[in-house]
């Protein structure tokens, strides 16, 4: 390849660049997106994988189509990246998943070619659809045109939509990006060839000829003559099922090679009449070696050295909460074989894959699906299993009706494990698990806890398994605990009983999660200040610990309430209780240190629980204001490392 001052992507610093180069070129500026990115994410960390496996499908459909005019929708977004850089942000693309940089996902604020937003996966036919629909109606001609991977496009929402927009036969392109082989065999020659014949006007002029002719034929033989041409061509290409919803299928073809997608494209772009899907056929991680070899490990990377692939991996101080969930749960699974686990399709990010090598026939994965994943968790405990769905925070959200109707109300014994709570640093604001103590809180019958520390956790795990009254709902944060000794075996909790940690007798600082750590080291400072400071655990959240509650607010002259969520949550029920009680009538001063009422974008951890105020030198000066003492200097606190 030719030195860098000389690269073709130096000319292009838009797509509208990219479509003056001669299609003999596209090639070459291939590589050098490639390397271009390979070289950012060697730097910044990030998904790398999928990125790598659409590069060539990036060039061309920004070289056919028309954008930011044609809208270019991207499925989650992991694989945006050269997308990205081919859009105006390739002077930005090594600030990317940096506090103040580029988002790892698409992000209509950040970008006139992200028409639509991408953090959770199979959303991007629905969204097109939708604007497929508004073109219509305002009389427009441009395409709309969304990609979305096979793995996405195992969620229900994408045929929902799928199904919506064949019945409405609205003009748009689906590129189903097949990266796992899934669903149709190795493609070559041969198949592209079909491809292009396919998506060609004359094959499809005489398709229509056919059907013109059918008519005039009796009905039963029309119904015939539909299912015979259907059949023989879905025999031919796989796309029978894409077809029976109304879609125009192409493909599969190979989706790295660009004398392939070049011609099909073209011809899809021309097409006046319905929905119409390609199929088309990519590696994850292609044209990167370790990536190649390893897409798993590869999917998303910390910073790593271009030349060898090797990742840059800080030596942990403590274990994760996520390896000490797992470890826990294949420790209490070993002497109960009611215990089950569920994952949607995030086996190795909740620490499942661990304990579904030791125990396969008791971990299911059903992929992303998790609306389905909660009500199979109901079946399950139904039957009288224990089963432990373990579901990032963010994406419990997309099942709630399901945690509601199917769990909840018919108060089954499901067990939460909510991994993911809080702020999770460079994965930004769609990815952060603000609202579960919210949108948890507000049901009957369920119980909720948080782990303060990884001992906690294990204690909460045990309790889990232990109990089976009500459904029950476990948050922890993603990264290292605080370095606590940990139990050989987790102990039985009573249940609605917090804990306190020190006792003073001005101040109380009632924390819920893994804030405790920031509530000691204010309460350090604190006490150094002359002010005598309790810190308490509260462990659960439904039901309260009202007797001891109660008690603090009676003792103390300033109560503040922290916690890792939105509005409405722990600090919120907290405050209820005490007004129920009559206890915010006298002189008691209460506050809830909560996430603010905002989207807080991507930061380390530490940075971000700044700006939302819960640290602890933020937790000194809401103290300090109520005390009405704002003057008095804070010392300088350093918080413990991944807090």
């Amino acid at each position: 390849m030719a030195e860098k001052e000389t690269w073709l992507l130096d000319r292009v610093k838009r797509p509208a660049d990219l479509r003056q180069l001669d299609k003999g070129n596209l090639p070459q500026l291939a590589a050098e997106l490639r390397a271009e990115m390979i070289d950012a994410v060697s730097v910044t960390g990030g998904h790398l994988g999928a990125g790598l496996g659409v590069v060539e499908l990036t060039v061309a459909l920004h070289y056919v189509f028309d954008t930011p005019d044609d809208r270019l929708i991207w499925d989650v977004g992991h694989q945006a990246y050269p997308h990205k850089i081919l859009t105006e942000r390739r002077d930005r693309i090594r600030t990317l998943r940096q506090g103040g940089g580029l988002s790892g996902f698409t992000k209509r604020a950040e970008s006139i070619y992200d028409p639509f937003g991408a953090g959770h996966s199979s959303t991007s036919i629905s969204a097109g659809l939708g604007m497929a629909a508004a073109r219509d109606l305002a009389g427009k001609d441009n395409n709309v045109v969304a990609v979305i991977g096979d793995g996405a496009m195992s969620a229900g929402m994408a045929f929902e939509a799928m199904n919506n927009a064949g019945a409405m036969d609205s003009r748009m392109v689906v590129i189903l990006n097949d990266n796992d082989m899934s669903i149709a065999p190795p493609v070559g020659a041969m198949s592209a060839y079909l491809a292009r014949i396919l998506s060609g006007k004359t094959y499809r002029s005489f398709r229509r000829l056919l059907k013109d002719l059918s008519r005039h034929l009796p009905e039963s033989l029309q119904e015939k003559a539909r299912q015979m041409e259907e059949y023989t061509r879905g025999f031919m290409t796989g796309g029978t099922l894409f077809e029976e919803m109304g879609f125009y299928y192409v493909g599969p073809i190979d989706g790295h090679n660009l004398d392939h997608l070049l011609p099909v494209l073209e011809n899809v772009k021309k097409m006046q009449n319905g929905p119409v899907l390609v199929h088309v056929v990519t590696k994850k991680g292609h044209g990167y070696g370790p990536a190649e070899a390893s897409d798993d490990k590869y999917h998303g990377v910390s910073k790593f050295n271009v030349v060898t692939g090797e990742q840059v991996k800080a030596t942990p101080s403590a274990p994760s909460y996520t390896g000490v969930f797992a470890e826990t749960l294949m420790d209490e699974a070993a002497r109960d074989d009611k215990i089950v686990a569920i994952t949607a399709a995030m086996p190795s990010g909740t620490g499942l894959d661990k304990f579904a090598q030791k125990y396969p026939e008791r971990c299911y994965d059903v992929g992303i699906a998790e609306q389905h994943a909660v009500t199979f968790a109901a079946g399950l405990a139904i039957e009288g299993f224990k089963p432990f769905a373990a579901i990032y925070s963010t994406f419990l959200q997309r099942a709630y009706d399901q945690v509601v109707h199917d769990v909840a109300v018919q108060n089954l014994p499901v067990r939460f494990a909510i991994d993911r709570a809080g702020l999770v640093g460079a994965d930004g604001s769609t990815h952060a698990g603000s609202f579960d103590n919210a949108y948890l809180g507000t049901l009957p019958n369920m119980v909720m806890m948080a782990a303060a520390d990884e001992a906690e956790l294990k204690h909460m795990v045990a309790t889990q398994v232990a109990f089976s009254e009500h459904p029950s709902a476990l948050r922890y944060p993603r990264g290292e605990g605080v370095g606590v000794e940990l139990p050989a075996h987790g102990e039985v909790l009573k249940i609605g009983k917090g804990r306190i940690i020190r006792e003073g007798g001005r101040i109380c600082l009632l924390s819920y999660g893994t804030r405790l750590e920031q509530a000691r080291l204010a309460a350090d400072q604190l006490d150094a200040q002359g002010f005598r400071t309790s810190v308490v655990d509260a462990r659960f959240m439904k039901p309260l610990d009202e007797e001891l509650i109660l008690r603090l607010a009676c003792e103390h002259e300033i109560l503040l309430t922290l916690e890792e969520g939105a509005i409405g949550g722990f600090g919120s029920h907290v405050m209820h209780m005490l007004a129920e009680n009559g206890q915010l009538e006298g002189g008691l001063k209460c506050r809830s240190l909560v996430l603010p009422d905002s989207f807080i974008d991507q930061d380390k951890p530490d940075a971000m629980y700044d700006a939302a105020g819960l640290n602890a030198a933020q937790i000194i000066e809401t103290v300090r204001a109520l005390l009405g003492t704002d003057g008095a200097q804070i010392e300088n606190i350093t918080p413990k490392a991944g807090a």
